[in-house]
């Protein structure tokens, strides 16, 4: 959420904020009334306490005195019954301010490109050919049913729709790109977490916008805990409450995991196949930086997922997303979307945010400086590679006339002696 103090003293700028994506600014005069309202009744509470200690010393006095002290309790049962209401009604005041607090979006990147929704987002850049087929080519789905890599009719009866099972070298593509993507981390000297799948609810409120959980998140009935949708979810929890040294920041991470998402009114979940689904493995990409350092950072978080689609031959775009598309936590993302022939059409496969101090705030993740200075710090995440949507591109990019699939060639030493799926 957004700093209280920045937006007490720039409600001009919040508003303009507010309205570039779309949004009525009116909660912001409301925070500030709420605000200037608990400051008024904050401070009459301070007083309310001075007050109490006046009539205690007057008490003190007149005990000694041997001086009736009754008006005296009475005035100070006044008193402290008057405290009690007062701190409930700033505490109040508080809870109120804060809420609204978290309604208002993240500041956006002055780069950011106006649009209404995802229509209106910009492609910045291509890589890689599209290849041209001599032959009638088959969807994923036709493909893994030919050639008994993927049974979605049993997983369907077993899980219902958005599950599949993997079957044999399909199974093993999926743990190849796995390794790849590690072992592909860990040179470019990320440190490795595998987190839990389960977190918290206020870890989660943290990351994401609480109004998404209902279409994406799977909540645990009685129990304060929730699926992780993405590792990115439990690797911002991992330093809650934290103040890091300015000397030992970047900490940057990667994390194997698998996700679990509703995907509620999603076009496409009833549909067999790996493209949309509930369940799925991926590799994440973390970053805790200090302020100044986060649009470095955010370069080179899209520069791994571009050598990684580079390395797996893969023809694919960047996309900047507009204003009316950006997720309420985020300063600005990307979208990485690969090419996929048999729809004629670019998908998304990774997704890029700098979520500057917005989601940290949250959780009291601060960094300090040399001078012991605190601040809150910066997060940003990226998909480095899920299995589920990278194994359709592969699939559909690399069939050949003969039914089989050729495995790109970075990923033969993870695949058993198997360099083409399907050929006898």
């Amino acid at each position: 959420m957004l700093d209280i103090n920045f937006v007490r003293e720039n409600p001009g700028l919040i508003k303009e904020n507010e309205k570039r994506r779309d949004r009525n600014a009116k909660a912001v005069d409301e925070i500030l009334t709420l605000d200037d309202n608990w400051k008024k009744q904050l401070k009459r509470v301070e007083e309310l306490k001075h007050t109490r200690n006046i009539v205690s010393q007057d008490i003190n006095k007149l005990k000694k005195e041997g001086k009736n002290i009754k008006p005296k309790i009475k005035e100070m049962q006044q008193v402290v019954d008057d405290i009690k209401t007062g701190e409930e009604k700033v505490e109040e005041l508080l809870q109120r301010r804060d809420q609204l607090l978290k309604s208002l979006g993240n500041i956006i990147h002055p780069l950011v490109p106006k649009g209404k929704d995802a229509s209106e987002n910009v492609e910045l850049k291509k890589w890689g050919k599209q290849l041209k087929f001599t032959f009638p080519i088959k969807n994923h789905v036709e493909l893994c049913e030919t050639l008994h890599l993927a049974d979605f009719d049993a997983s369907a009866r077993v899980s219902g729709n958005g599950f599949y099972y993997l079957k044999n070298e399909l199974g093993f593509l999926n743990q190849a790109l796995l390794h790849f993507a590690v072992d592909f981390m860990r040179s470019k000297g990320y440190d490795y977490i595998e987190p839990p799948l389960l977190i918290k609810k206020d870890v989660l409120g943290a990351a994401i916008d609480t109004k998404e959980w209902q279409n994406t998140i799977y909540s645990i009935e009685g129990e304060d805990l929730a699926l992780i949708g993405t590792s990115e979810h439990a690797l911002l929890g991992l330093h809650a409450q934290e103040a890091l040294l300015d000397k030992d920041l970047p900490k940057k991470y990667f994390s194997y995991s698998m996700c679990f998402r509703k995907e509620v009114g999603s076009h496409g979940i009833n549909e067999k196949g790996t493209w949309r689904t509930h369940q799925f493995n991926k590799v994440e990409q973390f970053i805790f930086c200090s302020p100044e350092d986060s649009e470095k950072y955010f370069t080179e978080l899209l520069n791994n997922s571009e050598e990684i689609l580079q390395a797996l031959g893969l023809p694919y775009r960047v996309i900047e997303i507009c204003t009316g598309d950006l997720s309420l936590w985020k300063n600005r993302s990307y979208d990485v979307e690969v090419w996929r022939p048999t729809i004629g059409d670019y998908g998304e496969v990774m997704s890029l945010s700098n979520c500057t101090d917005y989601q940290a705030r949250k959780l009291g993740i601060k960094v300090v400086g040399s001078d012991n200075k605190r601040r809150v710090l910066h997060t940003l995440n990226n998909t480095a590679l899920a299995t589920s949507r990278i194994m359709v591109a592969i699939l559909e990019n690399f069939q050949t006339k003969q039914g089989t699939i050729k495995v790109p060639k970075v990923l033969w030493p993870y695949m058993h002696g198997i360099t083409e799926i399907g050929k006898k």
